[in-house]
């Protein structure tokens, strides 16, 4: 960094450091990223007294939800906090169903509706076929980060290949494909898994990283992913906590064993792509007519297994001992059996809770059972039933869970809360919003919204390749001392450098003609007040209270300022607030 550059900073701190310290709105350097120090001010409640009932919209769901939420409330005598402003709610459900914050344009025109189904209405608005490229861009990017993971497809080791998976995903859910199509067309996949080869077929990429070691790796994550249930311990022994024993883990193992990825090479080059196969299976013994597989228990003795399926409720189907394919497909058969099961319902539902939510039912969300009781387990599992009843519609229960009370509440403390805290360790119970930190893809998307540099973007492959270079200075500078992928912006020096002098940053704030800043100081007939609002709403989705509105007049006041170089270092420091990258 320049010597300029760094006095340019310096100088910003000190201009506008008294600006922000205004609670959630202080700069990211003032505290960590993610605080629930958020109190309200209210004094502590004589009697536990529930807000009146919010609208249900007429959806027999979302007042189900809204009942047992409510009854949990007064069952552990907590006061749940406030609404939530509309420029939060609108905000946060942006962010969620799309995948950025709202435009300026965007949050006003929520804003001037007055009508009483206005939530309603917007989000019906997000999953309608004018949203449609966005909505399915966004889960692509949540689904392609679950099924292959962050760096999947990104280095040379890889088999998956990441815009072969991101075509199936974002055709499926442009199409909104039923999540049961679309589970059973990702486990029982084959073909192949590059993009505009013969016999193409984008599915094949979630399993196509997993089939080593004799596919532990593809049974321990179809389970997790698709049952919400985590074997992978109990490939060497029996769970210590939840149900399941080690012949339950090889059981389901044996329905991949069938399964092969396939090197394939284009031309003699060294670009690599993988066929998946469904092979006649020899089994341990070398018997394709009983084909076992071995495992060892944990006293040394030696064990057989073969393809059984073991639902919620302990029902057993067994396939038979056979490997051939032309008698049975086990992995068509298990792609069957899990979408069938008991288990994938509950497993979507509480997934999807926690994205909504910050916690699902469980924690974690995919380690589901027994041992690990849900928060709420009748509303779970007639969610469950709903979705299933609703064939799997994702959109239906997207907007079940975006119109409920607990989404709709402010992420504020009050005296009569304060308990309901799980980052202490506590079970959820939903009494308020809680805060969580913006994806590394939700900041990306949300900068180019909140600057317009959207509105000049190129194709779909053009966006992608943009934001994977972004993404990958994102993955170094978000980074663990133990190379973990890192999802969300936890405040270290390496991303709050990035955050204050990375190029998207620059580019956001800079002054330029055509510029996004030089377009609103040139906005004809705009007060300077009006262009600080402007401001605000663009970055925050709030206008400034009174007090930031006077401390900004200061940063503006006297008669040698530069306007323009004053604008300039206000829209940095709102990029670079906690506000700005929370979900509150």
């Amino acid at each position: 960094m320049s010597t300029v550059h760094q006095c340019r900073i310096a100088g910003r701190l000190v201009a506008i450091g008294a600006v922000f310290a205004l609670g959630v709105g202080s700069p990211l350097w003032a505290q960590p990223a993610v605080t629930d120090a958020v109190t309200d001010a209210a004094a502590e409640p004589a009697a536990l007294k529930m807000p009146a009932a919010v609208s249900n919209f007429d959806i027999p769901q979302v007042e189900f939800i809204n009942q047992k939420i409510r009854q949990g409330w007064r069952d552990f005598e907590i006061q749940p906090s406030e609404p939530a402003s509309e420029e939060e709610w609108c905000r946060r459900v942006h962010l969620d169903v799309i995948g950025r914050i709202p435009s300026y344009t965007e949050l006003k025109t929520f804003l001037d509706d007055y009508s009483p189904d206005k939530k309603a209405k917007l989000v019906n608005r997000l999953l309608s076929e004018e949203y449609a490229e966005e909505y399915a861009r966004n889960w692509t990017t949540i689904w392609t980060n679950l099924l292959i993971g962050r760096s999947g497809g990104a280095d040379r080791d890889s088999m998956a290949n990441r815009p072969g998976m991101q075509q199936y995903l974002r055709r499926s859910f442009g199409r909104n494909k039923s999540f049961d199509q679309m589970a059973h067309e990702l486990i029982s996949a084959s073909g192949v898994n590059k993009p505009g080869s013969a016999d193409f077929n984008g599915a094949a990429n979630y399993l196509a990283d997993k089939m080593a070691e004799d596919g532990v790796l593809a049974t321990s994550k179809t389970s997790e992913l698709f049952m919400g249930i985590r074997v992978q311990c109990t490939q060497c022994h029996d769970h210590p906590f939840n149900s399941w024993k080690q012949n339950q883990f090889w059981e389901m193992n044996a329905f991949f064993r069938q399964t092969r990825p396939l090197r394939r090479y284009e031309g003699g080059q060294d670009v690599q792509f993988i066929e998946l196969v469904d092979e006649d299976f020899a089994g341990e013994g070398g018997n394709p007519n009983d084909a076992e597989i071995y495992y060892e228990q944990r006293n040394g003795v030696l064990k057989v297994a073969y393809p059984v399926f073991t639902d919620v409720d302990g029902t057993q189907t067994e396939l038979g001992k056979s490997g051939f394919v032309e008698d049975v497909n086990r992995r068509e058969e298990l792609a069957k059996l899990i979408v069938n099961s008991g288990y994938m319902p509950q497993a979507i539902v509480n997934r999807m809770w926690g994205h909504f939510l910050g916690y699902g039912f469980t924690k974690p969300v995919d380690d589901m059972g027994p041992h690990n009781p849900p928060t709420h387990p009748e509303l779970l599992e007639r969610l469950g039933e709903e979705f299933r009843a609703a064939n799997y519609d994702l959109k239906s229960l997207i907007r079940w869970i975006a119109l409920s009370e607990p989404y709709s509440l402010s992420s504020k403390f009050n005296s009569g809360n304060k308990r309901d805290d799980p980052t202490l360790g506590e079970k959820p119970v939903f009494s308020r919003f809680y805060l969580r930190q913006m994806s590394a893809e939700q900041l990306y998307e949300s900068l180019l919204v909140a600057t317009q540099a959207h509105k000049t973007r190129g194709s779909y492959e053009e966006q992608e390749d943009a934001k994977s270079q972004w993404l990958q200075q994102f993955t170094i500078a978000f980074g663990t001392d133990e190379n973990d992928e890192a999802t969300t912006f936890n405040g270290t020096i390496p991303q709050v450098l990035m955050m204050f002098n990375g190029d998207l940053i620059k580019k956001a704030t800079s002054a330029e003609k055509g510029s996004f800043l030089e377009k609103v100081a040139a906005t004809p007939g705009a007060s300077r007040d009006q262009k600080v609002e402007y401001l605000y709403m663009a970055a925050l989705s709030r206008k400034p209270t009174s007090n930031e509105k006077r401390l900004v007049a200061k940063l503006f006041a006297g008669n040698n300022v530069d306007v323009k170089a004053a604008a300039q270092d206000l829209w940095w420091a709102l990029l670079n607030t906690n506000e700005f990258i929370l979900i509150h």
